[in-house]
């Protein structure tokens, strides 16, 4: 059985995971980072299966920290991407109102966005029509900082940088249980290898609230995971789409409806919905996992968002089972698109954390106790602002260490 030695153990080689990992080295050279991934490669869950938008911040409430992250990280993620040569394109996106009663939520956002200091323009069905020729809706923002990019690459990319600082990856190693006494924390992984470390920062996403079980650390929480189901437009329909075009949200979910969005590959890609998953990793429905599935149902959080929100869920679950309904919600947005004209994508799953009495955590969620951070949130925009997310969770580990920015 061997023994590897360092100061701080990261799980999960997602974009947090790894800009974590990043920032730890370079705030404190020399210290000995080990990133533990149950995945051959990075970026196989969250990062690298959603739509790749570099979010401009102007749904989030001012003094969040989804608000703070995302203000700041977009500009860093154009900036990063420019420096690395990773693909990218500052495309500007809309949010349309179709209906009536969308246009107070609309206007709300606009309140918004100017507060955040954001390049917003109110346009008309006129204006709506410069920017998307084939988009129709009574009222629209335009915003100017919103941005595509291939995250995955980002991923990649950190990676090296860190391992470039010393950092090291191991992937297949899925961690089985924790140990802990005062100022080690050690780790066992699936193959039997045993990683003793300083500190610990779970960054395991879809698993998060597990690890942090296994760590001896009630969450207070439970992943809930939601599928998110994508089309893509046929290509000879592509030029149906010129940007980003988004629907104005519904403030009771935290989800931001099914949007197109032409990616950096000029694919134009359509969703995602969301629904239950019936597996943390469940990417599609005949993929169950009884034993998560049963941890779900038993979770009173669960049913009480089931009796909440099952309207909402219906339509949900109808536009899964329905390409037909799936087109009927994508032709609010574009009148011209037929049910032909979807063709399936791969799918992602949410990892959403969910409160005892059903609350659906809407912002990040960070704990910490001896030796351990966890990171046992983080929504939509975390790929977005990973980079400074990335520098608080190192901040944070480092106060655990005792160390300091240098």
């Amino acid at each position: 059985m061997a023994a590897y030695d360092c100061d701080v153990l990261v799980i999960g080689a997602g974009i947090v995971g790894l800009s974590t990992a990043d920032a730890i080295t370079h705030a404190a050279p020399g210290t000995r980072v080990v990133v533990l991934e149950k995945e051959p490669g990075p970026a196989r869950h969250q990062t690298g299966r959603n739509s790749g938008v570099i979010h401009s911040g102007i749904y989030y409430p001012p003094g969040s920290l989804k608000a703070r992250f995302a203000l700041q990280g977009s500009a860093e993620m154009v900036k990063f991407c420019a420096e690395h040569d990773i693909p990218h394109e500052v495309t500007g996106k809309l949010i349309v109102a179709t209906d009536r009663a969308e246009l107070p939520r609309l206007h709300s956002l606009i309140q918004r966005g100017r507060e955040h200091g954001l390049p917003v323009r109110e346009l008309g069905p006129a204006q709506i029509a410069e920017y998307e020729p084939e988009v129709r809706g009574l009222a629209a923002i335009h915003v100017g900082t919103t941005g595509v990019c291939d995250f995955g690459a980002v991923a990649r990319q950190l990676a090296r940088l860190a391992m470039d600082a010393g950092a090291r990856i191991a992937y297949g190693e899925e961690v089985t249980a924790i140990g802990r006494r005062p100022g080690r924390v050690a780790v066992r992984t699936a193959a039997g290898t045993v990683y003793r470390a300083r500190a610990l920062v779970n960054c395991a996403g879809l698993q998060c609230d597990r690890i942090a079980r296994l760590a001896g650390d009630p969450p207070g929480m439970r992943i809930v995971p939601f599928r998110g189901e994508y089309f893509t437009l046929a290509p000879e329909r592509a030029s149906l789409v010129r940007g980003l075009v988004y629907p104005v949200p519904d403030p009771a979910f935290p989800f931001l409806g099914v949007h197109l969005t032409r990616g950096i590959d000029g694919a134009v890609h359509i969703g995602p919905n969301a629904v239950p998953a019936l597996a943390r990793e469940g990417y599609g429905w005949r993929t169950i996992r009884p034993t998560e599935l049963v941890g779900t149902l038993a979770f009173p959080g669960a049913w009480r968002i089931a009796r909440r929100h099952w309207r909402y869920g219906a339509g949900e679950l109808r536009r899964s089972l329905s390409r037909r309904a799936f087109a009927d919600a994508v032709r609010r947005l574009l009148p011209s698109a037929r049910d032909e004209d979807l063709l399936p994508s791969p799918s992602g799953v949410r990892a959403q954390a969910v409160l005892p009495d059903g609350t659906l955590v809407d912002d990040f969620l960070f704990a910490e106790s001896p030796g351990i951070v966890h990171v046992l949130n983080a929504p939509s925009p975390a790929a977005t602002a990973s980079l400074p997310i990335g520098r608080e969770v190192a901040a944070r580990v480092l106060g655990v260490l005792g160390a300091s920015w240098r």
